[in-house]
């Protein structure tokens, strides 16, 4: 006999229905606000369902921490075992290596139950077989397989409703916490809260300036929401990556949208790159020196090799003349007199280092203008813009 609530099968088709009833308003057009998806930062293009695979609740397309797998369509060799470590992922930018049971076989996309202290942790597994090895290879770890967590299981139907009933708390738990934080009159900003898969225990991500004494902040946390508190501190680039924003280029910030991890910059690549050093225009939304700064560095260091120093002065028989800007790719260097600053010439690199070689065995030469580089003057001119008379429709 069955009960009430009906078969999985007739729980699922009810549940999509109240779903499409939602998504109707009064004149039977679907709303174009949706619901949000607290499990978006869990790389989730939709809330996990319990009746049902979940085959398209995971895609690569929706999170920026997953991996592309270029060795999954080579087969493993004769005689190799498997490589039995895998990679899985939380909220955000968390994720670890957990090791599989003999007997059990994961693919990407999964719902896995993994080790944790206490307890265990609910995550979805983004990386299986040698890439892994690969992975690791290329972060340094040197840990062995047996030293690493284990996976438990599968996720089971009361591990995904124990975990959904636990991610829908994160967002009421952030905002009462960051009142408790303001009533103790602590100099900390509470940014991120995540809730364990199992509902016993939860991480406060937060960020300061000073040290912190947050001990009466954990009491009242733990007999507020019942779990284990962990504080864990981030830097201002972590918190918005957390937050994301609009940079000043226009997109989206790179730290919220493909970055997955940070590097320090300073202040020298933006001299390498002969940029301004104004610092309202070199900072980002996090208070810090723009990460794009570092994208072209190691570019401009290569161009850089060929071109002399440019605090060395040449030397000719009219005169000393100084160096005042570079065209790195265009390989030209512009020099001045210093009886006549505002006159500069562009010198092409291979012509300044001939003068400096002429310099150290000490030949002078008569003047940098032989050495310039010639550009021809075009009389007429090139835009279309401006060509025509604005008169030249009125005889039509």
């Amino acid at each position: 006999m069955e009960n009430e609530a009906g078969t999985p099968d007739q729980l699922e088709e009810n549940q999509s229905q109240e779903e499409n009833a939602m998504d109707q308003d009064l004149f039977g057009f679907k709303s174009a606000i949706q619901p949000e998806n607290p499990f978006l930062s869990r790389g989730c293009c939709q809330p996990p369902r319990l009746y049902h695979k979940n085959e398209t609740v995971f895609q690569h397309r929706c999170s920026k921490f997953d991996s592309f797998d270029w060795m999954k369509d080579i087969p493993v060799a004769e005689g190799s075992p498997v490589y039995d470590v895998v990679e899985v992922r939380f909220k955000n930018c968390r994720k670890d290596y957990y090791r599989m049971p003999p007997d059990m076989e994961l693919s990407v996309g999964d719902f896995v139950a993994v080790e944790a202290s206490p307890g265990h942790d609910i995550g979805i597994v983004i990386m299986t077989g040698e890439m892994v090895r690969f992975q690791q290879r290329k972060k340094t770890l040197q840990t062995s397989p047996e030293e690493f967590k284990k996976v438990y299981r599968k996720a089971r139907l009361t591990d995904i409703e124990k975990w959904i009933a636990a991610v829908e708390l994160e967002t009421s738990t952030l905002y009462r916490s960051r009142v408790i934080a303001e009533q103790l009159g602590l100099q900390m900003k509470i940014n991120d809260v995540e809730y364990q898969g199992d509902n016993t225990k939860s991480i406060f991500y937060y960020t300061a300036d000073d040290r912190v004494d947050f001990r009466e902040l954990i009491k009242l946390l733990a007999e507020e929401f019942k779990v284990r508190i962990e504080m864990r501190q981030i830097g201002a680039r972590q918190e918005a990556s957390r937050l994301g924003g609009i940079g000043s280029c226009g997109r989206e910030l790179c730290c919220s949208t493909w970055m997955s991890d940070f590097k320090s910059v300073t202040t020298g690549a933006a001299r390498v790159q002969q940029l301004s050093l104004n610092p309202q225009k070199l900072a980002g939304q996090c208070g810090k020196l723009k990460c794009c700064l570092n994208y072209e560095y190691e570019t401009y260091i290569d161009a850089m090799k060929d071109i002399p120093n440019p605090e060395i002065r040449l030397k000719t028989k009219r005169g000393e003349a100084v160096h005042q800007k570079t065209d790195i790719f265009r390989k030209q260097m512009w020099y001045s007199y210093l009886s006549d600053m505002n006159n500069m010439l562009a010198i092409p690199v291979e012509n300044v280092i001939l003068i400096l070689e002429e310099n150290k065995k000490g030949n002078l030469p008569e003047k940098l203008e032989d050495y310039c580089h010639i550009t021809e003057k075009k009389s007429e001119f090139e835009s279309g813009a401006g060509q025509d008379d604005l008169t030249r429709f009125d005889h039509l």
